[in-house]
């Protein structure tokens, strides 16, 4: 970034995001103005609150935009006509960064398999720190006196959409599922915007991709570029065709593998903590960077054994009323409630929240083989009853969380219980969080009520 601009950067939306821009443009002496349309509390520069227009953006020499505001506003589309750089915080952060990059995207899963990655390569000389969507501003970790030799970014569609310059030494998409397309102009945009992540990258690079034939495409214009790509999935057999996932040797035994000096490495899914093989899947793509970058088997093998994941992530609460209670409360679309399903043998389901018009109906399998009863919370109960009775399960309108677990109590038979609403939070919570709380309090209080 130039130093002598006369003109000031616009920040367009001043949210975390925005802020940590605010800081760190202030750290280097460059003017900025904040334009958001809601009031925010920030003193340090002059915040232009109200709708976004034409002529906001005419005197500003570039405009970083935080991955909440519409990328494709009339507003920011008339900057773009007019010659203003429109780009997000990553630009920024690959401006300035001088270490290895490693980056993650995906649907689901991004931010077990980012935490886990930095738990196995901390133990490196230089260390490492993550940052993005995972919670701490990327522009964050440059505010270190020595900031880390590496960095590991979790990265969100929106926030990958801004780039223009990403081009991560180590990136792995872990999956593409119509949870978010909602918020682009349609799936094949959402696609494009993952695939962001790989668009600069060149030979010595590495780039980790799902096994699915959809991605065969993508693998052949890395591979022409000379990016040394590799695939995961989930495998009835070892092959050197697939680096790293789930070796399933027969019906309910599994091994989470990766490759390692030109051998592949597995540890049973007996021998972890975390439960669900969609989890696994996570712990097999972090292994794999460890491994890429050196670490050794022993110390993976050991962090995979012992790792116990990440709060609302099919998280174990304990054993209360004679049964096992599972919090999966970040579990807003469908693929991820089905993931959950299918890591049990039969569970009483807790349902249900804002719908968002997604398509239920690829859980339908899931539900019929894994679901005894069922208990749907949220305002938008319908297509979950409906769902649920289609298949010939019974299935009650719970109405609340707390209603939910009391009914889910009383049930005759000791089947674990499982929170995964396949839904998003906002009709009753404030967040999945949020909702994850109420639910561990009202597991919690069964005991205090016994």
């Amino acid at each position: 970034m130039a130093m002598h601009e006369t003109k000031p950067v616009g920040i367009v939306g001043m949210g975390v995001t925005g802020q940590s821009v605010a800081r760190f443009l202030q750290q280097h002496g460059i003017d900025c103005i904040g334009f958001d349309e809601s009031p925010v509390s920030v003193t340090d520069i002059e915040v232009r609150v109200g709708s976004f227009h034409q002529a906001d953006f005419a005197h500003c020499c570039r405009l970083v935009v935080s991955p909440g505001i519409d990328w494709h506003h009339p507003a920011l589309e008339y900057a773009r006509q007019t010659g203003i750089p429109v780009h997000g915080d990553i630009d920024l952060f690959c401006e300035h960064f001088e270490g290895e990059v490693l980056a993650v995207t995906g649907t689901n899963g991004k931010t077990t398999t980012v935490t886990l990655m930095q738990t196995l390569l901390d133990t490196l000389p230089g260390g490492i720190e993550a940052g993005g969507n995972i919670g701490r501003p990327m522009l964050d970790l440059l505010d270190e006196a020595q900031p880390a030799r590496r960095v590991v970014l979790e990265l969100s569609s929106f926030q990958l959409e801004r780039s223009s310059c990403l081009r991560p030494d180590w990136a792995v998409l872990l999956n593409v599922q119509p949870d978010h397309a909602d918020m682009h102009t349609d799936m094949d945009a959402y696609k494009a915007a993952k695939q962001t992540l790989f668009e600069h990258q060149q030979a010595g690079d590495r780039a980790l991709l799902p096994l699915d034939r959809e991605w065969d495409g993508l693998q052949q214009q890395l591979q022409q570029r000379g990016v040394d790509v590799r695939r995961f999935g989930r495998v009835s057999q070892l092959t050197e065709q697939v680096c790293a996932g789930i070796w399933c040797e027969d019906a309910g035994q599994w091994h989470v593998f990766w490759q390692q000096d030109g051998q592949h490495q597995q540890v049973s899914h007996t021998e972890i903590l975390l439960h669900g093989m969609h989890q696994h899947m996570n712990l097999a793509v972090a292994a794999q960077a460890a491994a890429d970058y050196g670490v050794s088997a022993v110390v993976i093998r050991e962090a995979l054994q012992t790792f116990r994941g990440l709060d609302h992530r099919l998280q174990w609460l304990g054993h209360y009323r004679g049964r096992d209670w599972y919090d999966d409360s970040k579990a807003t679309n469908p693929d991820a409630a089905m993931a959950a399903l299918n890591s049990f043998d039969k569970v009483l389901w807790i349902c249900g929240g804002l719908h968002k018009d997604v398509d239920l109906a690829p859980m339908a399998q899931a539900i019929a083989r894994h679901v005894r009863h069922a208990y749907v919370i949220g305002e938008e109960p319908r297509p979950y009853l409906e769902l649920v009775k289609s298949v010939g399960v019974p299935a009650i309108h719970a109405g609340t969380i707390e209603q939910a677990v009391q009914l889910a109590a009383r049930f005759a038979h000791p089947l674990p219980v499982l929170l995964s609403p396949a839904a998003a939070s906002q009709d009753q919570f404030r967040n999945y969080a949020e909702r994850g709380r109420k639910f561990t309090a009202a597991v919690r209080s069964l005991e205090q009520a016994a």
